[in-house]
């Protein structure tokens, strides 16, 4: 039998939970299942998504398509109204196995109810990901706060934590299983706690992890954010050699008054304050971050500090978004930077972010690493989150020691030793 079809779009929460509808996919039957995984974090990315069902329809009449995801949740009667689709479910919803049997007689094909009245989170955490060396762990889910610019939180709902002894048993399982890695995940992952009894923290979490786990190889995180760093955490990341020396911030911007129109809750110096501060204690390190591009108001000197921000800090990889304004935001309905200053100022950052990255990445050259060996056994990441790709294949899944032979623009060649 066919297997019904997985379209994800957007984050690495998205990616764990499209596993576990594969999974409820599978068991409901039907083969001519497409469940499309919609992203909403900028506008592109809900046009990106319906393109896709609409195509979807197109190439294949006969697919019954089950639209979820942040954009379905926040937006569900018009992804309803697309040609094709069979249900629309919301970001609950999309977690429970009934919800893909679409012959159950319930004349319901919207299922989305109020996001922001959950309070359970991970219920649905599965024993690893098809096809992955890496397991990706959530832990955490949904955001209490609101920067002017997202739209996430009305798709995510509250902030709801994993207890910590739930996520170190499933994370035991997986080393059980092999996995020699695992990367924690959620919405706003340095948020993990604040709603559990007695408010633990992140650096809390992974402190156990690492002590109730000793078999485990490599833990990385997410996105973080910095300003929510607590000592645990920190002395986790410059102090334990099985967290992974790769951490990707949510900077944002490079400016504080922008910083504050968008209502982070750090300014500049902070930014550059922690890079400082982790480096000096964990030299090797390398910061990663995100970044927007002509947010409203934003000025050309202002767009200038988010430039220097790269270099103030050191980072090595950008994630980088033109301003997207998102109906219901705040920051909407401040004054816009054209689109096409937006575009401009973006493919900048890029440019600089592919620089740095390159010349980073030739720093390696004559070095060792360790690689967990991915997809085909051709390639892997460093524990810098440096893309390897091995000159011989390798098995999928093991933790190989490498050299550096050559770096290209966006990965290393490696060889086994």
């Amino acid at each position: 039998m066919t297997a019904p079809r997985m379209i994800n779009f957007g984050c690495r929460l998205n990616m764990v939970e499209t596993e576990t509808m594969r999974r409820h996919a599978e068991a409901a039957g039907d083969p001519r299942l497409v469940v499309v995984n919609t992203c909403a974090v900028t506008a592109e990315a809900v046009r990106q998504a319906r393109q896709t069902i609409r195509r979807t329809h197109r190439d294949d009449p006969d697919a019954r398509i089950v639209v979820t995801g942040c954009a379905a949740q926040i937006d569900p009667e018009s992804f309803a109204a697309l040609p094709g689709v069979a249900r629309v479910l919301g970001n609950a919803e999309k977690l429970e196995a009934r919800q893909f049997r679409l012959d159950d007689g319930a004349n319901t094909p919207i299922r989305v109810n109020d996001i922001m009245q959950v309070r359970e989170t991970a219920g649905h955490m599965v024993d690893g990901l098809s096809d992955r060396a890496r397991a990706f762990v959530e832990v955490q889910n949904g955001c209490d706060h609101r920067c002017t610019f997202c739209i996430i939180p009305f798709g995510r709902g509250p902030s709801r934590s994993v207890p910590a002894g739930q996520a170190v048993e499933r994370i035991q399982r997986l080393v059980d299983q092999g996995y020699a890695e695992v990367v924690l995940t959620g919405v706003d992952l340095t948020s993990w706690g604040a709603d559990l009894p007695g408010a633990p923290t992140l650096g809390t979490l992974v402190q156990r992890i690492l002590r109730f786990v000793p078999d485990l190889k490599r833990l990385r995180l997410s996105s973080i954010d910095q300003i929510e760093v607590d000592e645990a955490l920190l002395e986790a990341i410059v102090g334990e050699t099985r967290v992974m020396p790769h951490i990707h911030l949510s900077l944002q911007h490079g400016d504080d008054m922008i910083l504050k129109r968008m209502k982070r809750r750090h300014n500049r110096d902070d930014a550059i304050h922690f890079c400082a501060e982790v480096r000096a204690r964990r030299p090797d390190v390398a910061f990663g971050a995100d970044l927007i591009a002509g947010f409203p108001t934003e000025s050309e000197a202002a767009f200038a500090r988010t430039l220097d921000l790269v270099d103030a800090c050191g980072l090595t990889t950008l994630h980088v978004f033109p301003y997207s304004a998102r109906t219901g935001t705040p920051a909407a309905r401040m004054p816009q930077v054209p689109i096409g200053v937006r575009k401009e100022r973006a493919a900048q950052l890029r440019a600089l972010g592919a620089a740095r990255h390159a010349a980073w990445l030739n720093t390696m050259v004559g070095q060792e690493a360790e690689i967990v060996v991915e997809g085909d056994g051709t390639s892997g990441h460093t524990p810098h989150y440096a893309l390897a790709r091995l000159r011989h294949p390798a098995r999928h899944g093991a933790l190989l020691r490498v050299r550096i032979v050559a770096a290209a623009d966006t990965f290393v060649t490696a060889e086994a030793l």
